[in-house]
Parts: structure tokens; C-alpha cells; sequence
């Protein structure tokens, strides 16, 4: 099959390796373009050049070069992963057997651009990786391979991704390109009375409500790392808690009930209390320990986050 990969970061880079390891004829790869003051190069261009493969960075995927460059390559599949952008539908047309998706989490469930987040802030206890076809729609495609993975008690988003779906995921893609190529794929629409569909995440979503429990509040905590951050107030400024624990405590909620130096700082929540473990404060660029701000901002017992 001739493919067209379009992706981006080092999970596109990853899989763009795996399709090539396992032999696919990648035929042109598509990646974000270059932006000013990046950090390091980019991943999937970085693979793309090495291994000699014909390269365009469109600003977006609509643009009538990036369409008239695909449709060049007469591409048989489209592959996806880790794609910000809508592909058009006169790009996936394009491709003899249209597209696949790698999306992060057991799709009909929390399509959309946040879907580890969402799903360790609404507690749940399992998530996964689902491959589909891609269609006009945001994450509705027929299913081709789904597998399922726990979301651990103490589990952000950063050790879900990189510890679980990313490993995962690039397995999964090689595996649903060769079934497609074997002819041994079949699809399976989604169960849209089971869809749920989250936007993608913001600060405004994610400040600290200290009257919730300390369950909701430390879900909110984990499923916010390593971004947005979940926030409060604390003397006026902005304070992003990256770490906590819950503990044992009681007091009026968002009050500071204990402070330990070495540690950080307990504040009471709805039905408990949060040991806060990892901050940054006000504009701050740095996450520091909590009991390292306990001592440079003097923070004591009886103050209060808001």
C-alpha cells in the first residue's frame, strides 16, 4: 500500500518508524511547519529527511497545495497520529481506502482533542486506545482495533500517556496498517448512543473548587498534570497544585489545616483534606516542591485558598 503519514511529535515520529521497521511503503509524510523559537527539531520532520522521504508542512491540512501534493503521491491510506488539525474530506478521498485515526481512549466515549484528561477528572478507572477510520466527523469513524488499559488510583495524565497509550498506540497503528494491507480489517461502527464528546481542556475548566471531595478535587489534580494545571488563589495570586495526596483532616474548606515544611501544606476540602506536594506560584515559571514555597513564602496555618 502506498502511504501517506501525517503526524507530528515524537509519538508521530515513533510510529512513522514502526510503519517503515515493518516495511509499509510510506510514499510522503506530512508534518506541522517549523515555528520560530521551537525548542529542538521536529521529530517526525527530523525521521522524514533522514530516511529520505518527501516532506510538506502545510500550515493547514486544507490548503490547496497540501491536497494537490497528496493527490500526486496517489496514496492507498492515510495514516494519522498525533494530527491537530481536520483533515478535509477531498484529502481523504483521495486515498483508496481513506484514512486511520489513533485516538486516546475507548471511543464512542470522550472524542475530542482532551480525552486523558477528561476521562482521570470524571474518574474513571479505565481507558484505552481505539484505531478508526477517519470521516467528517470529529473521532466517529468505524473502529478497527480498540484495547483497553487501567487508569491507575494515582495515574496523571503524563504517566497514563507515556507509560500506557503511547507505547500502546504506536503498536496498535503498525498493527491496523498491516490488517488493512492484509485484507484482514473489519471495521465496526460506533454505538452513537454511547458517545460522549469533551472539548479540549482550558484553565477556566480546571480551578479548584475546595467545597468538592477530596477524591473530585485530587482527580481534578491529576487529570490536569502535566497541563493545564489545575489552580486556586492563595494571597491574590494564581497557585497551580502539579502534586497532592489525599489525607485525613477536617476544617472549612480551602483552609490551610496544617503546615510541614519538609512536605508542604494540608488544605481541607469538601470531606477530608489534600496534602499539596508540587506548586508554582503566581508568575512563577517554575514547579517547585511544596515545602520548599512553605518556607520562602511563610506560609502558615489558618490561611486561605480561594
Amino acid at each position: 500500500m502506498r502511504i501517506v503519514f501525517i503526524g507530528q511529535a515524537p509519538f508521530g515520529k515513533d510510529c512513522l518508524k514502526a510503519l517503515l521497521d515493518q516495511g509499509e511503503e510510506v510514499v510522503g509524510v506530512l508534518t506541522v511547519p517549523d515555528r520560530p523559537g521551537q525548542k529542538g527539531p521536529n521529530p517526525v520532520k527530523e525521521l522524514a529527511l533522514e530516511r529520505g522521504l518527501p516532506l510538506l508542512q502545510p500550515a493547514r491540512l486544507k490548503e490547496p497545495e497540501a491536497l494537490k501534493w497528496v493527490e500526486n503521491l496517489r496514496p492507498d491510506l492515510l495514516v494519522l497520529a498525533f494530527v491537530t488539525d481536520i483533515v478535509p474530506k477531498a484529502m481523504i478521498d483521495l486515498a483508496t481506502h481513506g484514512g486511520i485515526n489513533y485516538h486516546p481512549s475507548l471511543l464512542p466515549k470522550y472524542r475530542g482533542g482532551s480525552a486523558m484528561n477528561w476521562a482521570i477528572i470524571n474518574g474513571e478507572t479505565e481507558t484505552g486506545v481505539t484505531i478508526h477510520q477517519i470521516d467528517a466527523g470529529i473521532d466517529t469513524g468505524p473502529i478497527i482495533l480498540q484495547r483497553k488499559v487501567a487508569i491507575d488510583p494515582d495515574d496523571t495524565v503524563k504517566s497514563l500517556y507515556f507509560e500506557k497509550l503511547y507505547p500502546l498506540g504506536v503498536q496498535m497503528v503498525a498493527e491496523a496498517v498491516r490488517l488493512i494491507r492484509e485484507g484482514k480489517a473489519n471495521p465496526v461502527p460506533q454505538d452513537e448512543s454511547l458517545a460522549s464528546y469533551q472539548p479540549v481542556i482550558k484553565e477556566a475548566d480546571v480551578r479548584i473548587d475546595w467545597r468538592q471531595s477530596t477524591q473530585k478535587i485530587y482527580n481534578l489534580i491529576r487529570g490536569s498534570n502535566p497541563s493545564p494545571g489545575a489552580w486556586t488563589t492563595f494571597r491574590g495570586e494564581k497557585l497551580k497544585i502539579w502534586e497532592a495526596s489525599p489525607i485525613s483532616g477536617c476544617g472549612a474548606p480551602g483552609r490551610i489545616i496544617d503546615v510541614i515544611p519538609e512536605e508542604g501544606f494540608a488544605v481541607a476540602t469538601g470531606d477530608g483534606a489534600l496534602l499539596v506536594r508540587r506548586v508554582q506560584y503566581g508568575g512563577n515559571m517554575e514547579k517547585i516542591p511544596a515545602g520548599g514555597f512553605v518556607t520562602e513564602a511563610e506560609v502558615v496555618k489558618g490561611e486561605e485558598l480561594l
